[in-house]
């Protein structure tokens, strides 16, 4: 503060005062800069008109002051005169003086030190000066000048310093300020009438706050204004602001953003105010100094809430940053207020503000009444829009729809873009078909891709109708119901391939019923190399990728009721894919069978014969079912056919047998007895049972059996004696030839008897002689190369002889002889697998039960050894011998096998 003693007094924030000389005479004016511990001063050290400039540093001492840093003269020009007002850019680069004659000086440079700066007079005019105040925004600067007639602007970042004048009426010494960012930095000019506020190149809003201004301050968002009494005397003079001791003043404080009188008291001839340190502090000429605390937001806004100034409270939380938890709260106790009032809409209004924050439940809960049923729909539209909706919600909101009957809001709600669907498509489908909206629910579903519910709707729901229908309507309905599965039919064409089978295999039947010449058409894609009916670019790009097949023996259920088009999807797979399932082949036959077995045209019955019996020749059928068909049929081509194929010989006579064809048995007979030669032996047995003279028949297998010798005689005779017509002339050539082949048979095996004994004696004959004579070698040449014998030779008792060298370039074994190797090997090979097949049970008993003559087999099996331990002559000494054959005969017989090589 100045004193008029020429003392500047400082003041701490506890209120401790000192001060020190700055003027001889008096201070005029003081500037203190928010940023830098500078305070510019305006001052007379001498008496008469000479104002002079001081700056000082406050952080410096001089002999215990701050350091005075510059001093100048305030003169404009060479005529001295007043000064009215200072102002100092926070940037120390600029001061403004303004004077009583209505000029302005200019200091630009370091306003600090005489030697960085310059001083020039900006402005010149006839109304004194009584405001100056700097503007900086970005590199703008600007500095506003105030007199008692104008108001101008001077843009001080451009080297020419244009002006712009802003108004033709000014306003008292101290009823200007600038106000900061919140208001654009605006410059506020106080007149009696009014508050105007301006920008650099216009004016701006002004505010109707009447009455004589003696002072305006800016400060953190609120205008102070000082404003002489109404019942004091009026001055309208530049020296207006002195005021006798009896003066009052009231001091009003607004705030300009939310609109309201934060403060307004009366004072006794108020001298200044001032902001520090958090606090507004009013001097009084009286001696007195008053300080104005702000209080904080909270009691702020619970004195508005008292008052029920919510939207001031508001405005008021906005500007004090408030959180959005906090404003919620205000949204929702003004939303509260306004429900107790009756002001629903307004009510909702707030409660929507508090969504994200308030639980949608408190609200819901207060418009669940069918009157304000419009007020929670713009909730719950709301609610979605936020993306804060769950699925009760959804079905709420759909449900107010369908109460209200708003079709065009039920529209604009589902048919939003794939970016604004703030909701859970599959609950309103299923709202929306529960309430009987199902044109809406399908194009939801199909908008969304819901495949399976926009078939559901499709295919179960649009299909109803009233039981009583109009008989005009009726062929009018079942146009429009045909028309609803078609599209179905349509939709799923377009599906991928997974989706496209699995919902086939469901609604298959009921599309099958209603359009099955679609149906049909549409399976045979899926089962062959399915794509999908989308465009053409779309379709090139899939032709490109994997083939897509289902298993058509999974949808031939769905053709239950329409056999015909059945068969046209069976043939149609099994022309387009042959390795299609057996179970394609196998229904196809069933239904060609059932054809052929209805069928009376005797050309179309062979027709579908051959197609029948052709597919049984692909050999893709079942073979069990196949033959199972065809017996239920009765096709006896099938049947017969199918016996063949799986050598079921016996049930191809069998089936002759039941149906009395003689000729076919014998057939049957001729052309399999070779595979299965027990046909012969039943067909004797058949024709036996038979009481018809079947003589020519009995004869012929009677002919047949004794050529190839397929029954004892005994059991011929036994068979034919339950036969009353067959006498004993039927069987007296076959008896006769039988008994002759068998007196034939005995003498050819005494004879190899007497043969095999003679052999056998003298056998032994020789064996006894190289037991007990000596072996004469007669032999002149080698028995390998043929050249004549020489000494050294080898002799061998079955008379083989050979050089000493031959023998060892071409002998496998010091003790056999070369040339009877190979045959005494076979020999040997053959008493070996003898050997090894004595045991072989199995294979005997098998043998003996499939034979007719089963002594043959057990004397092949004698033969063989079966019942004898053969000890070779090959075994090692100590070798336990078992059997009938002594070790010597053995060895007797193999020697005479070498001498007969």
């Amino acid at each position: 503060m100045s004193h008029m003693d020429g003392k500047i007094w400082l003041l701490t924030r506890s209120l401790q005062l000192s001060s020190f000389q700055a003027y001889k005479l008096r201070v005029t004016h003081l500037y203190q800069l928010k940023q830098h511990s500078i305070l510019v001063s305006v001052g007379q050290d001498e008496h008469g008109i000479n104002p002079l400039v001081k700056v000082w540093n406050l952080d410096k001492r001089d002999s215990g002051n701050p350091l005075c840093t510059r001093i100048f003269p305030a003169i404009p020009g060479n005529k001295p005169t007043e000064v009215s007002c200072l102002s100092v850019h926070e940037n120390l680069n600029f001061m403004a003086i303004g004077f009583t004659d209505g000029s302005v000086v200019l200091t630009k440079g370091d306003i600090t030190r005489d030697r960085h700066s310059k001083t020039l007079t900006l402005h010149e005019g006839t109304s004194p000066v009584t405001g100056l105040a700097f503007r900086q925004v970005a590199k703008v600067t600007h500095l506003f000048v105030a007199t008692l007639e104008r108001v101008h602007c001077y843009t001080l970042s451009i080297k020419e310093y244009p002006k712009i004048e802003l108004d033709t009426h000014g306003c008292a010494l101290r009823c200007s300020s600038l106000a900061d960012p919140s208001q654009d930095s605006q410059f506020i000019v106080a007149g009696d009438e009014c508050v105007y506020l301006y920008q650099p190149d216009e004016r701006g809003p002004c505010f109707a706050f009447d009455g004589h201004k003696l002072l305006a301050h800016w400060h953190r968002g609120y205008l102070f204004l000082l404003i002489r009494d109404a019942k004091s005397p009026n001055k309208t003079d530049f020296g207006s602001r002195e005021t006798s001791p009896s003066d009052k003043q009231l001091l009003t404080i607004y705030d300009l953003d939310n609109k309201f009188i934060a403060y307004s008291a009366s004072f006794d001839d108020v001298v200044d105010v001032v902001a520090e340190w958090g606090s507004f502090y009013i001097l009084t000429r009286d001696g007195k100094m008053f300080v104005l605390q702000e209080k904080d937001t909270q009691t702020k806004l619970e004195m508005l809430f008292k008052k029920n100034l919510f939207v001031m409270a508001i405005n008021l939380a906005k500007s004090q940053h408030l959180d959005s938890d906090g404003l919620s709260e205000i949204f929702r106790q003004y939303g509260d207020h306004l429900y107790l009032k009756g002001d629903h809409d307004g009510a909702i209004q707030q409660y929507i503000r508090t969504i994200g924050k308030l639980e949608p439940s408190y609200v819901i809960r207060k418009f669940l009444d069918a009157q304000r049923i419009h007020n929670l729909t713009a909730y719950l539209q709301a609610l979605h829009r936020q993306s804060l909706a769950n699925a009760d919600h959804t079905t709420l909101l759909l449900n107010c729809y369908t109460k209200l009957k708003d079709s065009s809001k039920l529209e604009e709600f589902i048919k939003s873009s794939e970016s604004e669907v703030h909701f859970d498509v599959e609950i309103a489908i299923k709202v929306l078909r529960q309430a009987g909206y199902h044109s809406h629910a399908v194009f939801l579903a199909e908008k969304h891709m819901h495949h399976e519910w926009y078939l559901k709707i499709q295919l179960e729901d649009l299909k109803s109708t009233t039981n009583i229908t109009p008989l005009p309507l009726i062929e009018l309905f079942w146009s429009r119901h045909r028309q609803n599965y078609q599209e179905g039919l349509r939709y799923i064409g377009r599906l991928p391939f997974e989706q496209a089978e699995s919902n086939m295999k469901r609604y298959g039947k009921t599309l099958m019923h209603h359009v099955p010449e679609g149906t049909t058409l549409l399976l045979k894609g899926l089962c062959t190399n399915y794509q999908p009916s989308r465009d053409s670019a779309e379709k090139d790009s899939l032709d490109r990728g994997r083939i897509n097949k289902a298993n058509s023996e999974e949808f031939i259920p769905i053709f239950a009721n329409n056999p015909r088009e059945l068969k046209a999807f069976l043939e149609h797979m099994i022309e387009v894919e042959p390795r299609s399932p057996q179970g394609v082949y196998d229904t196809l036959l069933e239904l060609r069978l059932q054809d052929w077995a209805h069928e009376q045209d005797p050309e179309r019955k062979r027709v579908l014969q051959g197609e029948a019996v052709s597919l049984l020749r692909s050999d893709n059928t079942v073979f069990d079912k196949a033959l199972v068909l065809c017996q239920m049929h009765n096709f006896k081509e099938g049947v017969l056919y199918l016996y063949e194929k799986g050598k079921l010989y016996q049930q191809i006579m069998h089936y002759h047998m039941q149906n009395e064809e003689y000729s076919k048995v014998i057939e049957a007979c001729k052309r399999y007895g070779d595979q299965e030669g027990c046909l012969w032996e039943q067909a004797l047995g058949y024709f036996a049972r038979k009481e018809e003279d079947c003589k020519a028949y009995i004869s012929e297998v009677l002919h047949h059996i004794d050529q190839n010798n397929l029954m004892p005689p005994l059991l011929v005779v036994q068979t034919l004696a339950h036969n009353s017509t067959a006498t004993l002339s039927v069987i007296k050539d076959y008896l006769i030839n039988k008994l002759q082949r068998e007196s034939q048979q005995i003498e050819d095996d005494e004879r190899k008897i007497r043969q095999y004994r003679e052999e056998t004696a003298h056998l032994r004959s020789e064996i006894q002689e190289l037991k007990t004579s000596a072996k004469i070698f007669q032999k002149t040449k080698c028995n390998m190369c043929n050249s004549p014998l020489e000494l050294p030779s080898v002799h061998f008792l079955c008379s083989h002889s050979f050089h000493q060298h031959c023998f060892e370039s071409y002998a496998e074994s010091e003790a056999e002889c070369p040339t009877c190797t190979p045959e005494n090997r076979k020999v040997m090979d053959m008493l070996r697998a003898q050997d090894q097949k004595r045991d072989l049970h199995d294979h005997f008993n098998r043998q003996l039960r499939s034979s007719n003559d089963g002594f043959s087999v057990v004397a092949d099996y004698f033969g063989r050894g079966v019942f004898n331990k053969l000890t070779l002559v090959t075994d090692p000494p100590g070798s336990k011998t078992v059997g009938s054959l002594e070790v010597n005969l053995q060895r007797d017989l193999l020697i005479h096998t070498k001498r007969n090589c």
